[in-house]
Formats: C-alpha cells, structure tokens, sequence
C-alpha cells in the first residue's frame, strides 16, 4: 500500500515558490506585451491597408494553427540557426507574448467593430483626428466589451506557460519536476502543483473582477 506523505514536498516548497513567482512574471510581462501587440495588429487589420492586413493574417493563422509546444521549440532551437539565442526563460518570454498576440487580435479586433459608425462619424464631426478618434471613441468602449474574454485569455496563457518546461525555463512545472526527481514523491508533489495553479487562476480572476469593477464601472449608454 502506498503512503501518503508530503513532508518532503513542504521540505523543498521554496522551489516551487520560486516556480509559481517566475510563472507569474512571465504570465504577467507575456500578457501587458501581447496586448501591445494585440492593440497594433488590430489597429493594423481594420486600417484598410491591405498588405499589412494580409501580414496580420498569416501571423494570426500560423500561431492559431500550430501546437504550442512546436512554438517554443522553432523559437529555442529553430532560431540559433540563424545566429539568434535567447536564454530559456527569454524564449518561453518571447512565444507567450508571440501567442497571446495573436489570439489577442482577434479579440481586440471584435471589440473595434462592435463600435458604433455613428459613433466614429460623431468623432470626426467633432474635428478629432485619426488618433484621437481610435484612443477615446475606440478603444475604451473596445476594451470594456473584451476585458472578460482578454482576462480569460491571461488565465489560459499562464496555465499554458506550463509548456515552457520543455526547454528548461524555470517556472513552477519545472521547480515540480525537479522536486519530483529529487523525492520521487510524483503523486505529493504534482497534487500542490495542481493547488498551487488552481490558486493562481482563481486568484487573479479576483483581480481581474475587481479592476473591472473599478476601471468599466461607466454606462454604455444613456
């Protein structure tokens, strides 16, 4: 009969402390540049320029169509091909903020054109310009109707992150693994990994509700 015991887990529980506080700065630093780069390539598909829409495109396509895994792997050991090495955690950086962009996108870019015509003709009526127009007529409306999709997408991404152990980054899946190689106590150490993540999610959907409270707390309408 096997017998439970978690003692050595809570021996080593500094490891993978140090393992869920990486995966939350690479969850948290992946999701504010990926939004940068969701707001661009948003902005970028509903320009009209047509060459750079068929660029968004195919970035788009190619991350949603691909597994991940392979991501990390083009991006740590496909690039040093080409005189390009980053260190694991900067690649495991790099392919989260290249895949949140991505679906980020099409979220951002569904929130744009939910956006009212009457709404971008009152602006221009007004005498704003292109910017001003896309900031504070755009934007703002944009990112109250996609906050909760773009939050459920943060929450995906930093379980996801999880990935990353494949080429030795060293966020919590990793610190299990290794704690998990030190003690042999797979079943201990992988239930408060599996704890440790589920209080992560709900911790940061906490978060998340209440700046949403606080920042969209504004009518839509009169």
């Amino acid at each position: 009969m096997y017998t439970v015991n978690f003692a050595p887990v809570f021996a080593g529980f500094d490891q993978l402390l140090l393992g869920a506080w990486l995966t939350i700065q690479l969850s948290v630093a992946a999701m504010i540049v990926g939004l940068i780069v969701s707001i661009l390539c948003a902005a970028g598909k509903t320009s009209g320029i047509a060459p750079l829409r068929w660029v968004i495109d195919a970035y788009i396509e190619i991350i949603r169509n691909t597994p991940f895994l392979v991501q990390i792997f083009f991006i740590f050991f496909g690039l040093p091909s080409l005189s390009i090495r980053l260190t694991p955690n900067s690649a495991a950086l790099v392919a989260l903020v290249v895949n949140f962009g991505a679906y980020g996108t099409e979220i951002i870019r569904a929130g744009i054109e939910s956006i009212q015509k009457g709404q971008l003709e009152a602006g221009t009526a007004l005498g704003l310009s292109k910017l001003q127009i896309f900031r504070y007529i755009i934007m703002k409306p944009a990112l109250r109707t996609v906050y909760p999709a773009l939050t459920s997408q943060f929450i995906y991404l930093m379980l996801t992150s999880s990935v990353v152990s494949a080429i030795s980054a060293d966020d919590l899946a990793a610190a299990g693994n290794n704690l998990q190689s030190q003690t042999f106590a797979s079943f201990e150490v992988y239930i408060v990994i599996t704890l440790m993540y589920l209080v992560m999610s709900t911790g940061f959907s906490a978060i998340f509700a209440i700046i949403e409270k606080a920042a969209f707390k504004y009518p839509l309408s009169r």
